[in-house]
């Protein structure tokens, strides 16, 4: 069971919805009561007053209309159809069909709440005791780097904080993506190696900046809209070596170790974000992909909805023997309840087809598409509310490395073969009955993707079949640079938060990036290949309005 922290701050009750190391304790402290001449301000002490930043990263990352919500819908792998007879839809049909407009509330959401975390983590950095911990210091910047890295990602022109109080009517001005960059780079280096060694759910440690330095480096160059200068590339091995050299993580024994409801002693989790019963449940995905007929299957008793579903495309893209298939999805197999029951709806056996119908015209019916499973149910959980999720994972670490040994052509004595062999030792676990699949070559990982691109859409309602109604619109991915090493991504991170970010850094023999480049399910590709302004989300209307200095993104 993970322990619940609590801690008096001022002399109001905070239940912190966060477990530090899924074993730590804070014995209460009444701060407002005790002279600093008797009570020495200590480094757990700093820890729990970490409670509002943690509480927003939770939010941030993986709360409704998050991070991983926005990088997950508007990417080539899953969607949100407007599910007819139940709804759906509105919110989500122009994330997948990358019709971006300043009004769509993910964006506002996003940008709030990340700027909450900036907010506390500015708060918490003028607090005097704080600042006599250095180790706490350090965590704090590394996070506000963190909540910038992601804001920064994702709409590129932003403002940039770092003070705490201001004169009255002071408004942010944006900072140019050159000095924002600047910015995390500079805080990072400086904090690295101060914020300690120690594994503890949640907590950012000197690897964990490793991690966030090296994801700065490998996208630098499709961020900027340059890929001239490959020495971000090393950058981001050097990084990426600490982590290997370290000893420290290594790769977990079964792919679904990574996703279990408590993962604080796993091997591969570099940085993971915890989600704690009753005080820090917020992994709703079980909630948001599964019907309601399914708490009999699982005897989860939460909500559920059946709002996402995989693309079919995505699926076809694996191969037969990967386990990850099945790890992942539940799809075009008979339902059963726990005690064996065959689940049957209107009279006939309920199954989440591969097939899918169209994002809106007319939608997705209640059982169409397959629902991702990976994360852990338990009986009697509320879902997966309580399943922690993981940031970064030691699977990463050896996927970045061989993308840019693989862009580079190999760098300081290591060659693209030694890539191939990071990507065997991802894969390794995943092909047990086939161990003989495990291997990639360079060719293959060069190559192109096996995902079969193109508009796949059918818009006949159940029980029509007008061919006119269907369109299957191939354009394969061939074309696609180092498309077998972003097929290994998909197969591994998919319901993670990095596939739009993979998507932009991809490119294409014609120069685009496959994010704008390829069509997928309802999503048409862009035909202007100079037009690259999808590659970051408008500033949302509500900021725009609130602040009159905040201009709105090119191209919206």
């Amino acid at each position: 069971m993970k322990t619940k922290i609590k801690a008096y701050l001022g002399g109001a009750l905070i239940a912190c919805s966060i477990s530090l190391n899924s074993c730590t304790d804070l014995s209460e402290t009444i701060y407002d009561t005790m002279s600093p001449d008797v009570y020495q301000f200590t480094p757990e002490d700093a820890q729990a007053l970490f409670v509002p930043v943690y509480n927003s990263l939770r939010n941030v990352l993986w709360g409704w209309y998050s991070y991983s919500d926005i990088s997950g819908l508007a990417g080539d792998l899953w969607c949100i159809p407007n599910r007819i007879g139940i709804g759906w839809g509105d919110l989500y049909i122009p994330l997948h069909k990358h019709e971006f407009n300043p009004d769509i509330d993910h964006f506002n959401t996003f940008w709030t709440r990340a700027y909450a975390g900036v907010s506390a983590c500015n708060q918490l950095l003028e607090d005097p005791a704080v600042q006599s911990v250095e180790t706490t210091v350090a965590q704090l910047r590394a996070y506000r780097a963190l909540y910038y890295f992601m804001l920064f990602d994702a709409f590129r022109n932003i403002p940039l904080d770092t003070e705490a109080t201001h004169e009255a009517g002071w408004l942010p001005t944006q900072a140019t993506p050159q000095e924002t960059w600047d910015f995390i780079i500079a805080e990072l280096t400086d904090v690295k190696g101060k914020c300690g060694n120690e594994k503890v759910m949640g907590r950012i440690n000197n690897y964990a900046v490793n991690m966030l330095l090296a994801n700065m480096y490998l996208n630098h160059n499709a961020w900027f809209n340059d890929d001239s200068d490959k020495s971000w590339y090393g950058k981001c091995i050097d990084e990426l070596n600490e982590i290997i050299e370290s000893g420290v993580y290594s790769l977990a024994p079964n792919y679904l170790d990574c996703f279990k409801e408590d993962i604080s002693g796993n091997p591969e989790i570099i940085f993971g974000i915890p989600y704690v019963e009753k005080y820090g449940g917020g992994n709703y995905y079980a909630n948001m992909w599964l019907a309601v007929i399914s708490k009999q299957t699982y005897g989860f008793n939460g909500w559920a909805t059946s709002g996402a579903n995989v693309l079919s495309q995505f699926l076809d893209s694996y191969d037969a023997d990967d386990e990850r298939y099945d790890d992942c999805w539940n799809v075009d197999t008979p339902q059963y309840a726990m005690d064996g029951t065959p689940l049957m709806a209107n009279g006939v056996p309920v199954v989440y087809t591969k097939e899918i119908r169209s994002i809106d015209q007319p939608g997705c019916y209640e059982y169409e598409g397959g629902r991702l499973v990976k994360y852990e149910i338990l009986p009697g959980d509320f879902g997966t509310s309580y399943d922690d999720v993981p940031f970064y994972r030691y699977a990463d670490v050896l996927l970045k490395k061989a993308e840019c040994l693989l862009r580079m052509g190999g760098y300081n004595g290591e060659t693209e073969e030694d890539a191939a062999d990071l990507v065997e030792q991802v894969r390794a676990r995943n092909f047990k009955a086939r161990p003989d699949k495990a291997a990639r070559t360079v060719a293959q990982l060069k190559g192109g993707s096996n995902y079969p691109y193109g508009h796949q859409e059918n818009r006949n309602e159940m029980g029509q079949n007008d061919p006119a109604k269907i369109f299957s619109e191939y354009e394969g991915g061939d074309d696609i640079i180092l498309g077998g090493l972003l097929d290994e991504r998909a197969w591994e991170f998919v319901g993670e938060y990095s596939r739009r970010q993979d998507l932009i850094r991809f490119q294409m023999t014609n120069g685009q990036n496959v994010f704008n480049g390829k069509s997928w399910f309802c999503k048409h590709r862009v035909t202007n290949v100079a037009d690259n302004h999808l590659n970051i989300f408008p500033i949302p209307k509500e900021a725009i309005d609130g602040n009159p200095k905040l201009v709105q993104n090119p191209g919206y």
